[in-house]
Formats: C-alpha cells, structure tokens, sequence
C-alpha cells in the first residue's frame, strides 16, 4: 500500500514540473506580431485659450436723486425701455427743521425790510416829484426799494426750494421729479414707494433710484490666467459660448488686456474685455455667464497627423514610414502648428504615406476583428 502512495505522488509531482516547464516555455515564446499604421490627414488646427466671465453692458449709469426726501410714487420697473429725460420717480421733500426755520426766518426779515424800503421810497418820491430833492438824493431810495423786492423774492424761493423742493416759477424742472439721465433699459429697481433716499454729494453717493443700460451694447468681461495672458492681443477674435443660451455662439473682439494682475486661489488672473457682436435678434440679459474662446493661431486645410506618431532623437522630430510588408523607414519631418492632439507637417510625408502608429499580437487583432463583426 506505502509503494502505491508513493508511485502515485511521484506521479503528480513529475506532472506538475513537467506542466510547469512546458508553462515557462510557451511564455518564453513571442507571439507573431504586426504593425498598426496610419495615414496623415487634411484638417484645420486651431490653438485657442478658454477665458471664463459674463456678458454685462458696456456703460450701466445709476441714477441717484439732488434732494433727500422719501419715495412718493415710481414710474418705471425692471425691463422697461426709457429715454433721457423719461420720470422715473417722484419724491417727497422732508425739510430739515433747522433750515426750514432759517428760510422762514429770512423772508420774515426780508417782508420787514421791504416794507421799511417802500416807506422810505413813497416818501421821498413825492419830495423828488416836487422838486424838494435831487435825482441824486432821490436815487439811494429807488436802489434800496430793487434790493429789498429782491431779497425778498430770493428768501421766498429758498423757502419754496427747502420745502417743496421747487420755486413756484419752476414747477416744471422740479428736482422732486427724478429723471432717467440716459435712454436704454432699466436693469434694477431698488427701492420702493416709502423708502428714504439721499441725495448725492461731496460726501455721499446718494441712494440709486434706478440702473439703466444700453442692451444692444454689451462687452465679455473675464479673466484668464498669466500663463496665456503673453499670447494676447488687442484685436483677436472671440467665440462666445453663453451658459443660459445653448446651441448659440457670439463673436467678439478683444480691445482690453490688463496691464496688473489680481491673485485668485494662489493663481495670477488678468481681466480681459472685448465688444460683443449682436445682431437684431439677439438678447443677452445682463450677468450672463459666459466662456470665451480665444484664437491663438490657426492654419486651415494642412496635412496633420496625430502627434502620438511623432519620435525625436537630438529633439529632431521623425516618424516611420511604411516602405512595404513589415518594413519601416526613418524620416525626418517639419512640424508646425499643433494643439495637443494634431500637428501640422509641413514637409516629410504625403497623404498617401503609411506611418507606424504601434504593434499589436496578431491573436489580439483577431479578437479586434472578430468584436467588430458581431
């Protein structure tokens, strides 16, 4: 019984070395191989940057009131086409205390005044009309009479001003009524009937009542990054792809490059602008977001190849060629324009060249061929 045990593990041990060298034997073996080849090809290469912003009008004018006061009514909402001069909104004047008594203070002064100087001018206009008194001595009179109807009529429309925002005599070009400075769309409305504004001064902006903008001329704002910025310049065309409007491509032109750069997340970016070509029938909201290719270089209809098939050797480019069969010959070729994946051959090959692109098993090919059938 132990001779039949040990014949039969002498057994299995002599098969697994001999299946083992038959193993080492069959890999040791190259498998038949064959060269996979390429043709150049004709196609246009495009070398372009991608810079990212939004589409916003060129000049957004905010419009800010003369007088402090509170909301009255509003004329206008967002989206509304005004021209220059179109009200927009009224305003209700809140009359500072202090200067209200002041102003009133300064007509009471000026009525005293002007009274006093019309006694004096009836009095003495009679002794002058009799020929008591000179023109001469008659003249302080009359000037005394003009100035304080003047001053009078002043201190009445810097009342009129304080309180009711307007003379009396100029009800028309009252300052209470807020007009659009210029025509185009109102983007933006912020405030609202009983909000308190403030005019605008030397130290304050003043409140906005409105924004308003020209659609029809809009410019890409964007930014992109100093490692492209060097290729740029004013002049170069744009292709506009908008976020909100698929399927639509807009021209524009580059005519601002910055000349200093903002650091955002540790990467340096320059601010670019150029003019947005829209025709009649296009309307882009403002704040789009849009992405902005920008043209490098170009060369159209070129012999290009996949760059994966160029080889260098002194950091001169070459591909193999196919001369026939399985044999490959060595040629040196003149690049040029390439945007990582063509280039362009300006001299070496033809259309109608083979070139290496790799070797492949022939049982893998099989397989290839097989999958494609089916």
């Amino acid at each position: 019984m132990k001779v039949v045990l040990r014949v039969i593990l002498g057994s299995i041990l002599l098969g697994v070395f001999g299946y083992t060298l038959w193993y080492l034997y069959a890999k040791s073996q190259e498998k038949p191989q064959v060269a996979i080849t390429e043709k150049p090809f004709v196609s246009d290469i495009i070398v372009k940057t991608v810079a990212t912003g939004s589409v916003v009008p060129r000049k957004e004018v905010e419009v800010k009131p003369n007088i402090s006061g509170i909301i009255k009514e509003v004329y206008v909402e967002a989206g509304q086409k005004v021209k220059a001069g179109d009200i927009i909104a009224k305003v209700r004047i809140v009359p500072n205390l202090e200067r209200l008594t002041t102003a009133e203070s300064r007509v009471d002064r000026a009525a005293i005044t002007l009274e006093n100087a019309k006694l004096d001018y009836d009095r003495n206009y009679q002794l002058y009309k009799d020929q008591v008194i000179s023109k001469a001595t008659f003249q302080p009179f009359e000037v005394a009479l003009k100035s304080a109807q003047e001053e009078a009529e002043t201190a009445q429309d810097n009342l009129d001003i304080i309180r009711d925002g307007a003379t009396k005599d100029s009800k028309s070009t009252t300052n209470t009524l807020i007009r659009a400075t210029v025509g185009g769309m109102v983007l933006d409305v912020p405030v609202k009937e009983g909000n308190s504004v403030i005019e605008a001064n030397n130290f304050n902006e003043g409140t906005t009542i409105a924004s308003i903008a020209d659609m029809q001329d809009m410019i890409f704002e964007g930014k992109v990054d100093e490692s492209e910025v060097g290729k740029l310049r004013e002049g170069m065309r744009i292709i506009l792809k908008v976020g909100a409007i698929e399927n639509t491509k807009f021209n524009a032109e580059l005519n601002y490059i910055a000349p200093k750069g903002i650091e955002e997340n540790g990467a340096i970016q320059f601010e670019i602008k150029a003019n947005v070509k829209l025709d009649t029938s296009s309307f882009i909201r403002a704040g789009y977001s849009a992405n902005g290719d920008i043209v490098l270089d170009r060369v159209d209809s070129v012999i290009c190849i996949n760059e994966s098939l160029l080889k260098f050797e002194d950091k001169e480019p070459y591909v193999e060629v196919q001369t026939g069969g399985d044999e490959f010959e060595k040629r040196t070729v003149v690049t040029g324009l390439s945007d990582g994946i063509n280039t362009e051959i300006k001299e070496g090959v033809s259309l109608e060249d083979e070139i290496k692109a790799g070797m492949i098993d022939v049982e893998e090919m099989e397989k290839k061929k097989g999958r494609r059938r089916h």
